[in-house]
């Protein structure tokens, strides 16, 4: 199958609603779309024969080879021509870190499949009603290269009111600006969405705490059925606080309930993101909702197995939105299933990072890739 026609199909099932898991299609898909990657990208291909598991001999998605993330900063893990590169996203790091890259030709499948799940699990009961919405994070203009820039802009432009905008510049959060946006947003009774990095609502919390916000009347409190998102890790670029902690003291600064902080769990080098369910199902457990053009599993990392059901393991991400690239990544993340009342997944949990796990998956995923092409030009 050809990748324009890959790319309809994912974008018909990525349109359609409700959200249905279809294991067959997605099956269908992934091996379709394994195909295709394994033809057109040659650091992967070395890495899948290595393996010994190729297309005609894979039979099941869960055998398709997975990248570690750190491995987008050794290759340029993408699927077609350099020159027609359209954008590059880098993860976040200091100007002597080596970056990891996603290259985009095209931005069809990665904006339809960000502004589903933000639609879905987010914005929930408020599409279409233009909500104000200010971004504790640098403009897309300002840093071009950020994925999670580029997400909040787009949902500005595509669901936020004309008072939306972004209030973090030059690495410095314009309190006024946020202070004002709020204070306007409660005396027209207008609902206010803001969404922001872990460390930005720290150094917001950390602003309050320390009177450099200035006198708000009323304080921080946002009008009713506003809700706050928090994305991102702290990276070293603030004291980190664990996330429950961090939730309570988002609810307490917004006087708003913690069912309305949601977390939403995503990485540059992925088209799709995954989000906390208490919008959606305020009543159930708090875990991230998996939309069904992705798969996740939790393996054990040493072996690459899969864990038992609900047991921790590994995070990988399997996302069909990532056609140009790679669709199958070992995260260095720990995680584990959550299951129903029936033993049913409904979700999963994010656990944290495994120490050193990032830096172990690339450096043999990097030898595995290097030795094969040695071995491929000396041939």
């Amino acid at each position: 199958m050809k990748r324009a026609e890959l790319e309809a199909e994912i974008l018909t099932w990525i349109a359609e609603t409700p959200w249905t898991p279809e294991p067959a299609r997605f099956e269908r898909l992934a091996l379709s779309l394994f195909e295709f990657q394994f033809s057109a990208c040659d650091p992967y291909a070395r890495l899948c024969r290595s393996m010994e598991r190729i297309p005609g001999t894979v039979s099941r998605s869960e055998d398709i080879p997975a990248v570690p993330t750190g491995a987008f900063k050794e290759f340029d893990l993408r699927c077609f021509p350099k020159d027609e590169t359209l954008l590059t996203f880098c993860t976040s790091g200091t100007a002597i870190d080596r970056r990891g890259r996603l290259h985009l030709d095209t931005l069809a499948l990665y904006q339809a499949s960000l502004l589903a799940s933000l639609r879905q699990n987010f914005l929930t009961d408020l599409v279409g009603q233009r909500a104000t919405m200010r971004f504790l994070a640098p403009s897309a203009e300002e840093a071009a290269d950020s994925s999670l820039s580029h997400m909040f802009e787009i949902l500005r432009r595509e669901e936020g009111s004309p008072r939306s905008g972004f209030d973090l510049s030059e690495g410095r959060l314009d309190l006024e600006a946020f202070a004002s946006a709020i204070e306007v947003a409660r005396s027209e009774g207008r609902t206010l969405v803001v969404a922001g990095t872990a460390f930005a609502f720290v150094h917001l919390l950390d602003a309050v705490a320390a009177g450099e916000a200035g006198a708000l009347v009323g304080g921080f409190d946002l009008p009713a059925n506003s809700r706050v998102m928090e994305t991102g890790g702290f990276k070293g670029r603030s004291r980190e606080i664990p996330r429950e902690v961090l939730r309570a003291k988002i609810a307490r600064l917004f006087g708003i309930a913690e069912s309305r902080v949601v977390n939403q769990y995503g990485m540059t080098e992925l088209g799709s993101q995954f989000y906390d369910s208490t919008l959606v199902d305020p009543d159930g457990p708090r875990r991230k909702l998996i939309p069904p053009w992705t798969r996740v599993r939790f393996v054990d990392p040493e072996s690459g197995r899969d864990v038992d059901e609900g047991e921790v393991g590994m995070i990988v991400i399997h996302d069909l939105a990532n056609t140009g690239s790679i669709a199958a990544l070992q995260t260095a993340d720990l995680g584990r299933a959550i299951l129903g009342a029936k033993g049913e997944r409904i979700g999963f949990d994010v656990l944290g990072r495994e120490l050193g796990a990032e830096a172990k998956g690339c450096s043999i995923a990097t030898d595995v890739m290097l030795a094969a092409s040695r071995r491929g030009n000396s041939g």
